[in-house]
């Protein structure tokens, strides 16, 4: 199985750190989350001179099987339409990434779907989709390595490229089932406080979700904390690519805007596996699927924004890279107190 060595920032710059955003020219924490994100930021690039480099958006799709159970609001064919639509420039995580100069890389992780060579999706296909885990595993140990794998590869193409900071994003039908499975499992949280509506299922479409995946998980007699259990009986080929990716990232000391549910469930899993990647995440939406706010609570981290959103795709995260922009020019354009001969103040 791919192994990730990920280690703290050291924790030695820290004290200059905190004295350089203390010593701009405001009283001492009324910048607020901008002193925060700095710190972060600061620690993880371990200087007072930080830079966002080149920001890209990594787009994973994959099929999921439970999705002929009728968990999704949103027949499987969506995902294969929408991430050619990506391709052609004119969805929602595309007007986002112009705004805000962010690269887009989509990578074909399991869609059932054959696409063609000149969309510039690039093929990673596990298969096209997992298997129907209410009656078996979504995939085996040996693809869960794979996806991980891949994850990891996907991110060294974009950091070779001069990338230090980057989003995660996902296509893939039903995927909130199997990040409220994850949910449930890991927290040992009970599944109906983790499963809501996905892409806009009715309170019966819920309850039927719900005794679909109380049944899938009654299935599962493994190990529940297991990360690599869990991935391999629940997971989606693009959800375990994006636990690899965000590993990789965190080993590589860059930093990881994270989005709503599906991107939160991956951080957890991530975190299952080396606590240590939550120094590299930055939380950029809180979404308005019901297990998220739990999960978020839960993970006992602060998101930047909270605009109603629950598209995915990334969207959320690339929404609030202005706010870490703004951290960033705080550290490096502010004057400090003693520069600019101004007597501190509180």
């Amino acid at each position: 199985m791919k192994q990730f060595d990920i280690s703290r920032p050291n924790q030695s710059i820290y004290p200059e750190v905190v004295f350089h955003i203390n010593d701009l020219t405001k009283p001492k924490g009324s910048l607020g989350v901008l002193e925060s994100l700095a710190e972060q930021i600061c620690m993880v690039q371990q200087t007072l001179s930080p830079k966002l480099n080149k920001p890209v958006n990594i787009l994973f799709g994959a099929d999921h099987g439970i999705e002929v159970e009728g968990v999704s609001f949103s027949p499987r064919c969506i995902t294969w339409q929408q991430m050619i639509h990506f391709s052609k420039g004119g969805a929602g995580v595309n007007f986002l990434c112009n705004q805000h100069h962010f690269g887009l890389r989509l990578v074909d992780g399991g869609v059932d779907y054959d696409f063609p060579s000149d969309l510039g999706i690039i093929n990673r296909k596990v298969r096209k989709g997992t298997s129907n885990y209410l009656y078996e595993p979504a995939m085996s140990m040996d693809e869960v390595d794979r996806c991980l794998r891949i994850g990891a590869e996907e991110v060294d193409a974009v950091y070779n490229q001069g990338t230090n900071i980057i989003s995660i994003g996902e296509m893939g039908i039903a995927n909130t089932s199997a990040s409220s499975l994850w949910m449930s499992c890991i927290t040992d949280m009970d599944i109906a406080t983790c499963v809501g509506a996905g892409s806009g299922l009715d309170s019966q479409g819920v309850a039927h979700k719900l005794d679909v995946l109380t049944r899938a998980q009654n299935r599962f007699e493994g190990n529940r904390h297991d990360p690599y259990a869990l991935m391999s009986e629940f997971g989606g080929f693009e959800m375990v690519m994006a636990v690899g990716a965000m590993l990789r990232a965190a080993e590589l000391k860059m930093l990881i805007l994270i989005d709503g549910f599906i991107m939160t469930s991956c951080i957890l899993m991530a975190r299952a596996i080396a606590p240590e990647v939550m120094e590299y995440a930055i939380f950029g939406h809180e979404g308005d699927e019901v297990g998220h706010k739990i999960l978020i609570d839960y993970l006992g981290v602060r998101p930047l924004l909270h605009l109603g959103f629950r598209l995915g795709e990334g969207t959320g995260a690339i929404c609030a890279y202005p706010i870490v922009q703004s951290a960033v020019c705080m550290v490096n354009n502010m004057d400090t107190f003693s520069a600019a001969s101004v007597q501190k103040y509180y």
